[in-house]
């Protein structure tokens, strides 16, 4: 089991930067690939962004257009995504999630292949 809790959420102008974090449990965080996703009011569960355990891989959503990035310490078994160039169309609950199937056997971006997940982040990007 992995508990996963995100923190980092809030109000941000259109242009603005957050920077969200994840922390879990459990004392095998390396061999999980991490991914970020979001769900914007009256839409799906997106893919954001993922990282491997090693975080030495990362992929991207193509609308983040070099805006986020994703990283990893595994001493301290977080997760984190700053977010720059924050637009209105960002506007979403953020989520972070585990994946413990090995690079070259899983798709980073699909949902289903991340077991564990956390509660999720608000994010709303406003003037």
């Amino acid at each position: 089991q992995v508990h996963l809790e995100e923190s980092g959420g809030g109000l941000v102008r259109p242009g603005g930067s957050l920077r969200l974090s994840c922390a879990a449990s459990g004392h095998t965080f390396s061999v999980y690939a991490m991914g970020w996703f979001r769900r914007a009011p009256g839409k799906e569960r997106e893919f954001v962004a993922a990282i491997s355990g090693s975080g030495g891989s990362t992929d991207y959503a193509d609308f983040v257009e070099g805006r986020f990035t994703i990283s990893r310490d595994n001493t301290k078994n977080t997760v984190s995504l700053q977010m720059n160039s924050l637009e209105p169309e960002d506007t979403a609950v953020y989520y972070c999630a585990a994946n413990p199937r090995p690079l070259g056997y899983t798709d980073y971006r699909a949902r289903d292949d991340y077991d564990y997940w956390g509660q999720g982040a608000e994010v709303t990007v406003s003037s």
